[in-house]
């Protein structure tokens, strides 16, 4: 029998405590926390800055500092499949900002948002480290090179056929 609260939100507030729990309350364990916490959400919330907040004893400011001084970390949830377009000099010269209007295009939203049924997302990144392939998109963890505006629409549709 449940009682008369949000027991999702609590489900949310159980696990932040489980992954807290691990460390001890040392200002060096921050970027192990947050890496937790982003793999466990997908994001670090508001929410999840403030229970860090509390348990090390460490301004708000000094931690948001830190999530967004890192590239990995993000403060805003992404869809399931999240696409990253490179626009590095390498990628951008042989025409990674076509494919990224493809995809705007394609999915109906800009970089940085989701679609609406949580499918999707867009970022733009400044180099993955494939500059031999550029232009270069990834989907998740896996890379396509020699990226053009047509790829797009066969990827998009292989994403979407897997639902």
């Amino acid at each position: 029998m449940c009682c008369n609260c949000n027991c999702e939100e609590n489900k949310k507030d159980e696990k932040m405590e489980q992954i807290l729990s691990k460390y001890s309350k040392e200002k060096s364990n921050l970027i192990q926390i947050l890496n937790e916490v982003q793999e466990a959400y997908g994001y670090i919330s508001t929410d999840a800055q403030l229970a860090i907040s509390k348990y090390l004893n460490m301004p708000m400011a000094e931690i948001y500092g830190v999530i967004t001084f890192y590239s990995r970390f993000t403060l805003k949830p992404k869809g399931k499949y999240n696409i990253s377009v490179c626009l590095g000099t390498a990628c951008y010269v042989k025409g990674s900002e076509k494919v990224l209007d493809r995809l705007k295009e394609k999915l109906g939203i800009d970089v940085g948002e989701i679609t609406p049924d949580g499918k999707f997302s867009i970022e733009a990144t400044r180099c993955i480290g494939a500059c031999g392939l550029a232009p270069v998109f990834t989907v998740n963890n896996e890379v396509y090179g020699n990226a053009t505006p047509e790829m797009i629409d066969k990827i998009i549709e292989e994403y979407k056929e897997k639902e």
